[in-house]
């Protein structure tokens, strides 16, 4: 444990240039406030511990999409994992990436589905359990993760082995053909920065007063579609390198069924527009200055799933093994408006701060609360539109 407690703190250090020891607090602050609004240094994450206002409280959201998958995923490495050309003699792990682990609440129940998948494969394809090669599980997230909550909370039962790899997906982790599946859920709607020009008052796609592109000008739409695409392009493209020919990757994608309408639709998009009034309304009273809202963007786009297949299809790494769109049962279990606050503060909040300061946090969400209170589309969960993309990936053979 101590020597991946040590992985982590070493790969932060060399990523950021902040020297994290127990004599230098205040040069780490330094760093961490020159750095505010950047999201290319990774400065930000799903809120860590297992307190009230952490992520593994209030993720019920995300486990939904891990339970509604699991019949899916689990039909779909029975058909289409290849154990002759996957599981060679020689091969003595098995490796396994999450891509977006988080402090790892959701990300374990997947893997165990992912690795119980594939060991029924292999004796079914007549492998003894002694042939069957070691799991090898690795956790991505940013570099600002909570990856010591993630190593603590490991079940004890587990059957493989575990590293947490921090950094950016849109970039390459791993070396080149090591991996033999590749999974990320709720965690591809993330940009890896805010388009320049959504800050710009020069450009067109100036978004004063706006946190995200809900409502917005069509130029703010597709600064941010554009972003993504590239995005999602150097996700791809960094996975193509990483996994071994034959492949497979799972994709649960947060998206929207469809762009016309969707500001009159009840949407995670939607939300960020409610969350983004409050922090009109507080500029307004004097709580914190305008140019702050205006230089604020939410860095997270939800497509749909003909844009999302375009983009794989452009890659020409990949065949699409199967597509599903997927209605998240866990959107249920936010029964109340303050279920669904503290939901969105829990993955959000490290974001916000970031940007404006810890100081206007309990009363933003006070006002958020209050907001989804008042409207009675919002305060019923049942009228969410908001869907996963499922998509399957074969590495093609070269």
């Amino acid at each position: 444990m101590a020597q991946l407690h040590a992985m982590v703190s070493c790969y932060v250090s060399a990523r950021t240039r902040i020297k994290m020891t127990m004599n230098s607090e205040n040069r780490v602050q330094n760093h961490v406030e020159l750095a505010r609004g950047s999201c290319t240094l990774g400065l930000y994450a799903m809120n860590g511990g297992e307190g009230p206002n952490s992520y593994v409280q209030n993720s019920s959201y995300q486990r939904g999409v891990v339970d509604v998958a699991k019949p899916i995923i689990e039909e779909e490495i029975d058909s289409k994992f290849d154990i002759e050309n996957l599981y060679p003699t020689t091969l003595n792990s098995f490796r396994v990436a999450d891509f977006g682990s988080s402090t790892g609440h959701n990300s374990f129940p997947a893997m165990q589905i992912i690795t119980n998948a594939i060991e029924k494969k292999t004796r079914r394809g007549g492998m003894m359990a002694s042939q069957i090669p070691d799991f090898h599980v690795f956790f991505n997230d940013q570099i600002m993760n909570d990856f010591n909550t993630l190593f603590n909370s490991l079940p004890p039962e587990r059957q493989y082995y575990t590293a947490g790899v921090p950094g950016s997906f849109h970039g390459r982790l791993f070396p080149k053909a090591s991996l033999h599946f590749a999974y990320c859920s709720c965690a591809l709607n993330w940009l890896s920065d805010v388009p320049k020009a959504l800050s710009d008052e020069t450009s067109l796609a100036w978004n004063k007063a706006r946190v995200h592109y809900t409502g917005a000008r069509k130029q703010v739409f597709h600064a941010y579609s554009n972003q993504y695409a590239k995005d999602i392009g150097s996700f791809l493209e960094a996975r193509a390198e990483e996994l071994i020919s034959g492949g497979l990757m799972a994709l649960l994608v947060p998206a929207v069924p469809s762009f016309i309408g969707s500001e009159a639709t009840f949407t995670t998009p939607t939300e960020f527009d409610l969350l983004g009034s409050c922090l009109v309304d507080m500029a307004k009273k004097g709580k914190l200055s305008e140019a702050k809202v205006d230089s604020f963007n939410f860095p997270l786009y939800f497509t749909i799933p003909q844009e999302f297949e375009e983009i794989i299809e452009r890659n020409r790494s990949f065949t699409i093994e199967r597509t599903e769109i997927l209605n998240n049962p866990g959107k249920l279990t936010l029964t109340s408006c303050s279920a669904r606050s503290m939901y969105l503060r829990a993955v959000f909040e490290g974001l916000l701060m970031n940007h404006f300061g810890s100081e206007i946090m309990d009363e933003l969400f006070e006002r958020y609360t209050k907001k989804l209170e008042a409207s009675p589309i919002f305060a019923d969960p049942s009228n969410e539109k908001s869907i996963i993309i499922f998509v399957l990936l074969k590495r093609k053979f070269e």
